[in-house]
């Protein structure tokens, strides 16, 4: 299926060729058939002689109704511009024709009706320079009479080379279905329909609904009026919804696939049309069936940031119209280039993001959105519309890799300040760090280490030395160092150490600074006791008892007995099931 909206000035003949067309009526509502003017959308649909299936928007002409023309061709893929032989181009054709190009539309059909009533070739002639302009460029042109029937069959051979030439979308894209109509079936609960872009729906998908932001899910699916399990867009799709009630629903919300959707009420965008100093304080902002009340700020010559009054499940790259209300005109369109803009807050700051965007062609970039932000997270970008195909640095967390090069710069300058302002820390910690750096995220600074720092109990530091020792512990570790001299293996009591200046926190420094070695609570050595130690015991029978070793050694149960287990886990003895124990290597094998 393909989906195509009419376009063109008021009584030009849409909703005529549409019913000439399909066979079926596409004004819904007895005021539209009694005054013979379509006020609201109607839909319509027929098989082309290929055998694809086209449905019609059709949209109202009057220049009252433009905000439901807009809703009907936001979300179509194709238009059917239809110009009266015997008026020719009027001024809602030029209406409708500036809508088209401001919200990009590529494809389309010239449809010259009435020439019954006069010669197409004016009329023609003057439709396809206007539209050769906009962005739908050189269009295919037919002339027909809806009522003598003549250049019908021309016209849907044209319709099939239409669809032929329309993207084919991708099944799997996330769903954005703009609701377009809302209503109550007896039985059924709440309907809404609209112009499915792409992706797919099935019956029992859960849907996200814009406005509640809750979660719904899908009762049941029509497409032109039968009933389906999956719909693949392009199509025009009914969806029955479960326990939603109408009032929380209506025209220019939307259904989504959940998670894959900025929805936000703060954009960057750029202008494409009257210059941006020239827009009034406020717009309407049109996107698919959705109008919105906007505030502008201006940032550059084309560039704008836009505050709406309710938030819209938008994309980079989004397409979208600006509308002045007060002039009733087209003022132009707009490319979404941020959904997610960092705040204006400081002196110059507005004129640094028109820079920014100045350089911005609204096409979702992984590599430059992480440069514009340093880090940012998986489902952030997705929602955004960016494809991630990088690694993250850590959890879903993705960082630009100049930035986090920096970061990791950075954190080593921030932990050797933080060990020279506090030389008794065992390091900076990870909280500390990670308000230091700025970071979102604990883990993100955890990642961040690498040598030259470790890690541990919550605290980064410099891996081996930290440095010089302050002096009042460098002086004390001299002072346990004299006393160890001639009895190396004799540590000095916790009340000497006291006596010294050496408290938990000190020992702690020392012992990280490599000054001093630490067998338990208050029970220090120097750095070489360990290999001392294996000199003098590896000159005892083996194997030996502790209270051999204790004696060797000229120590205390209170430092034989760590000193023995610290040289079982290194290796260098081996305790026995008899509680013995046996040398395993000579001070010359370490």
């Amino acid at each position: 299926m393909q989906v195509v909206a009419t376009a063109g000035h008021v009584d030009h003949g849409k909703s005529t060729l549409v019913r000439a067309l399909t066979g079926m009526e596409p004004d819904r509502w007895a005021e539209e058939r009694r005054r013979g003017m379509t006020i609201d959308l109607g839909f319509a649909w027929t098989a082309l002689p290929s055998g694809t299936v086209l449905a019609f928007v059709d949209v109202p002409g009057h220049q009252r109704f433009v905000p439901n023309m807009l809703a009907g061709i936001g979300p179509a893929p194709a238009a059917l511009f239809v110009v009266a032989a015997d008026e020719g181009w009027m001024p809602q054709s030029a209406e409708h024709l500036a809508a088209l190009d401001a919200l990009g539309v590529r494809h389309g059909l010239l449809v010259v009706t009435r020439t019954d009533l006069a010669d197409p070739a004016a009329a023609t002639e003057l439709a396809l320079a206007e539209i050769a302009v906009s962005s739908l460029g050189e269009v295919e042109a037919v002339a027909v009479s809806a009522t003598t029937g003549a250049g019908l069959p021309e016209l849907r051979a044209a319709l099939d080379r239409l669809a032929a030439r329309l993207p084919v979308p991708e099944p799997s894209a996330p769903v954005r279905l703009w609701v377009d109509r809302a209503f109550t079936i007896r039985g059924s609960g709440t309907v809404l329909t609209g112009t499915l872009g792409a992706g797919t729906l099935r019956t029992g998908d859960e849907l996200e609904l814009t406005g509640s932001g809750q979660r719904v899910r899908i009762r049941g699916l029509q497409t032109l009026g039968t009933q389906v399990s999956e719909v693949a867009g392009v199509a025009r799709v009914a969806v029955n919804l479960r326990g939603v009630p109408r009032e929380q629903v209506g025209r220019g919300d939307a259904l989504l696939t959940p998670g894959r959707f900025q929805q936000t009420d703060l954009v960057d965008v750029r202008l494409a049309g009257d210059p941006v100093a020239e827009l009034p304080a406020e717009v309407t902002l049109h996107v698919g069936s959705a109008a919105v009340t906007a505030r502008v700020r201006p940032l550059g010559a084309d560039t704008a940031r836009l505050r709406l009054d309710r938030p819209l499940p938008l994309r980079i790259g989004d397409r979208a119209l600006l509308r002045d209300p007060g002039r009733r005109h087209v003022a132009g369109g707009v490319t979404v280039l941020d959904v997610v803009p960092p705040r204006l807050s400081r002196r110059g700051a507005a004129a640094e993001r028109a820079a920014v965007l100045a350089g911005l062609d609204g096409r979702p970039d992984e590599s430059g959105e992480l440069a514009r932000r340093g880090l940012a997270r998986r489902p952030e970008l997705s929602r955004m519309g960016v494809t991630v195909r990088t690694a993250p640095v850590a959890g879903d967390w993705h960082a630009d890799p100049a930035h986090w090069r920096q970061l990791r710069r950075r954190l080593v300058d921030e932990v050797t300040r933080w060990a020279q302002a506090h030389p008794l820390e065992p390091g900076v910690p990870v909280e500390t760090a990670r308000r230091l750096l700025d970071l979102p995220d604990r883990a993100l600074v955890e990642a961040l280490v690498a040598a030259p720092l470790v890690s541990g109990d919550g605290r980064i530091g410099r891996g081996g030395a930290t440095g010089a020792l302050p002096e009042q512990v460098a002086r004390a570790v001299r002072r346990v160092g004299a006393e160890l001299a001639e009895r190396p293996f004799v540590a000095p009591e916790a009340a000497r150490l006291a006596e010294f200046g050496l408290g938990h926190r000190e020992i702690g420094a020392a012992v990280r600074a490599g000054a001093l070695l630490k067998l338990a609570d208050n029970v220090v050595l120097l750095p070489d006791a360990p290999e001392r130690a294996i000199r003098v015991l590896a000159a005892l029978p083996q194997p030996f008892t502790l209270s051999t070793a204790r004696q060797a050694l000229g120590t205390t149960r209170r430092v034989a007995v760590p000193l023995l287990e610290l040289l079982d886990r290194r290796g260098a003895t081996r305790r026995l099931p008899d509680d013995a124990r046996i040398v395993l290597s000579g001070p010359g094998d370490r």
